[in-house]
């Protein structure tokens, strides 16, 4: 299998094995609402740390109307933030990388308005996905374009990792591309939506480490070269005996913010970087942002290693 295309599926795999436990704070409560999470499996309710309760959105017309029927769920306790999502399916953020993944290859290319028209329409598409939650840049895009903002002048500087949760599908969508060709389309194409300088950063590093290992490095010397401003190869080889729990939950947070969500990553990258399955199924486990970290942790592993074990494939 072609290295980026690995990445890229591995990056959906991550999502779709996170996504029961996404946003679990609480790692004795996700053992003991799922156990071992080493299978996709199915949410459940109640999320006993679910906060969607606190967040709000209300579509200013139609064309911000992305909830529709989810509305309800919202400011509402104990609702899984990914309720209506069988087993071995994919989050909002993901399902989007899908559809961009798609939609290059059907047009052999990229282009950045045609994109947004594309991305406008699937999220105002009645039925298009039954994700409950929709993460704040959405929020914020379409309360921008409800309010006749065009599509360029709607994004936001967001500053968390479900920024890179398309960037692997665009270097596979565009695989023969130079390197400096996709380090300039995926800025432009995260800046759509993530405005944010470490977030595009962050973005410019996935690309470089997922072609370096595309071209044959180890993914210990491309996180070295590639992701050195990010994370200490030495650190993170010393860590490596201590459990994930206490690297990922007090070395660094679990949470969605780029600044300890990437080299959280980049971790588990590090340390897993000949073992797909182990990786990601630490990822999802360590819980927090698993889902979205799994951009990061399942396309590098997934590259790394060429190929996804079976039980993990579903394309």
């Amino acid at each position: 299998m072609n290295r980026l295309m690995a990445g890229f599926e591995g990056s959906l795999v991550a999502d779709a094995l996170a996504m029961p436990v996404h946003w679990y704070y609480d790692c004795e409560a996700l053992a003991r609402d799922y156990g071992p999470v080493d299978r996709f499996l199915a949410p459940k309710n109640p999320h006993p740390g679910s906060i969607l309760w606190r967040s709000r959105y209300e579509s200013l017309n139609e064309r911000g109307d992305i909830l529709r029927e989810q509305a309800v769920f919202w400011g509402q306790r104990d609702i899984h933030y990914h309720q209506f999502l069988e087993a071995g399916e994919n989050t909002l953020n993901f399902k989007l990388a899908r559809e961009l993944y798609d939609w290059i290859r059907a047009r052999g290319g990229y282009d950045p308005d045609a994109w947004l028209d594309h991305y406008i329409a699937r999220m105002l598409e009645p039925g298009w996905h039954r994700d409950t939650y929709v993460e704040e840049y959405h929020r914020a895009f379409f309360t921008r374009y409800a309010q006749g903002k065009p599509p360029r002048k709607c994004g936001i500087s967001d500053e968390h990792i479900g920024g890179l949760a398309s960037v692997p599908a665009l270097v596979a969508a565009l695989d023969g591309a130079s390197r400096d060709d996709l380090r300039r389309i995926t800025k432009e194409h995260v800046g759509l939506t993530h405005a944010h300088a470490n977030v595009l950063r962050a973005a410019d590093t996935l690309v470089r480490t997922l072609v370096a290992v595309a071209e044959g490095a180890s993914l210990h010397d491309a996180i070295r070269k590639e992701a050195g401003d990010w994370i200490s190869g030495n650190k993170a080889e010393s860590w490596r005996n201590q459990p994930d729990s206490q690297v990922i939950g007090v070395r660094f947070s679990p949470a969605c913010y780029i600044a300890e969500a990437m080299p959280a990553a980049l971790y588990l990258s590090w340390k897993y970087h000949d073992d797909f399955a182990a990786g990601v199924i630490a990822n999802a486990s360590v819980g927090g942002d698993n889902c979205h970290r799994g951009a990061v942790v399942g396309s590098l592993l997934g590259a790394a290693c060429g190929r996804l074990p079976e039980s993990f494939g579903f394309f």
